[in-house]
């Protein structure tokens, strides 16, 4: 008897039906097209399979959790906020009066500053630097404030990734406004320098942690300090000290939390904690300025 062959089955692409295909997923076991397929170390897969492999991926972290990023955006972006800043301030002189860090004035003036509503100030007088016509002191304010932010924040966020960094660098210039407002709340201040020396408490914590050399890590720490001793006469070191502080202790937290699971939730509540501890004392000084009033 004349055995008929079977008409083989045609198979075809299971994203493109009408495209022929004889290779296989090897992950999946379907069927894909030249157009479907992607190289993997045995055969070749689908798209959705090595879409959910990609998931499937542990990212590589640092040592306090942050994600691996080769540019430094947020210093980036930092740099950019403060410049485009110092450039208003060029066009409109008046914006460093309404927007610098002022805790309250004098009685007999016009109400103004934190203890009376301007809570913004808190934040804003770390991105304005003093004008040019405070002299060559008022350049060199925003040059001197910008490359130290260049060099310690492309270090600190590579290390901290961008969320964390961004954090610590807004939650230390809000520490060092909250300083100036418990300590001389009647004195105007502007600059970054709270939230830079923010920055260099970090990197020293982290420096220690990591093991680093400390030869020059102490060199550092030292010019630091030098250089808050020498504000005490020459600008705001009330801001300068808060930033410190508030620095180390954010990133204390960044640093000796212990891995696992629940690491970057303790780390959140720690932010939390802290941006909760300088609402706390703003809110009690302010009463305490304005008398209790409104």
């Amino acid at each position: 008897m004349d055995a008929e062959s079977p008409e083989s089955t045609v198979t075809t692409c299971y994203r493109h039906p009408k495209v022929e295909s004889h290779v296989r997923c090897t992950r999946c076991d379907r069927y894909i097209c030249p157009d479907c397929m992607r190289e993997a170390a045995v055969g070749h897969q689908c798209v959705e399979c090595v879409r959910e492999g990609a998931r499937s991926v542990r990212q590589a972290r640092t040592a306090f959790g942050g994600r691996i990023t080769a540019v430094p955006m947020v210093t980036y972006v930092l740099i950019g906020l403060n410049v485009l800043a110092y450039l208003a301030e060029l066009a409109r002189p008046s914006v460093v009066d309404r927007f610098d860090m002022l805790g309250t004035v004098p009685a007999g003036y016009l109400p103004e500053g934190v203890a009376h509503g301007e809570w913004y100030r808190l934040l804003t007088g770390a991105f304005l630097h003093l004008p040019p016509t405070e002299g060559t002191f008022g350049i060199l304010h925003i040059v001197m404030n910008m490359v130290s932010l260049w060099n310690l924040g492309r270090v600190v966020e590579a290390q901290l990734g961008r969320v964390r960094f961004t954090a610590l660098y807004l939650l230390s210039a809000l520490g060092g406004s909250v300083l100036v407002l418990l300590i001389a709340p009647e004195t105007p201040t502007l600059g970054a320098s709270g939230a830079i020396f923010g920055l260099g408490a970090a990197y020293y914590v982290m420096a220690r942690r990591l093991g680093a050399g400390m030869n020059a890590v102490n060199r550092f720490m030292a010019g630091l300090l030098l250089w808050l001793v020498i504000s005490a006469w020459a600008t705001s070191w009330q801001g300068h000290l808060g930033g410190l502080l508030t620095g180390a202790a954010v990133t204390l937290a960044y640093a000796y939390v212990p891995r696992g699971p629940r690491r970057a939730l303790i780390q959140a509540t720690v932010c939390v904690a802290m941006l909760a501890l300088l609402v706390i004392l703003t809110i009690t000084k302010a009463t305490e300025l304005t008398g209790g009033a409104g």
